[in-house]
């Protein structure tokens, strides 16, 4: 575990997420107190499915259609 003043962070910051991703820990203190805890993000989502909302989109079938308010904007 590896402890880094805000100045220090401040000036080194690339290098302290590089040792981040690379699983070390790394915490940012001030005034000789761990404030905060540096670490990378973990990916939640599932890839995106094209197609996977298929029969549950409906759309009156004017949808397309001009409002009457807006026929002079046409």
């Amino acid at each position: 575990m590896a402890t880094f003043n805000i100045a220090d962070a401040k000036t080194h910051l690339s290098a302290l997420i590089q040792r981040a991703l690379l699983g070390e820990e790394v915490i940012i203190a001030r005034d000789n107190k761990p404030v905060l805890r540096l670490v990378p993000l973990k990916e939640t989502r599932q890839p995106r499915q094209p197609g996977s909302a298929r029969g549950e989109v409906w759309l009156a079938p004017d949808f397309e259609d001009t409002l009457e308010d807006f026929e002079e904007y046409r």
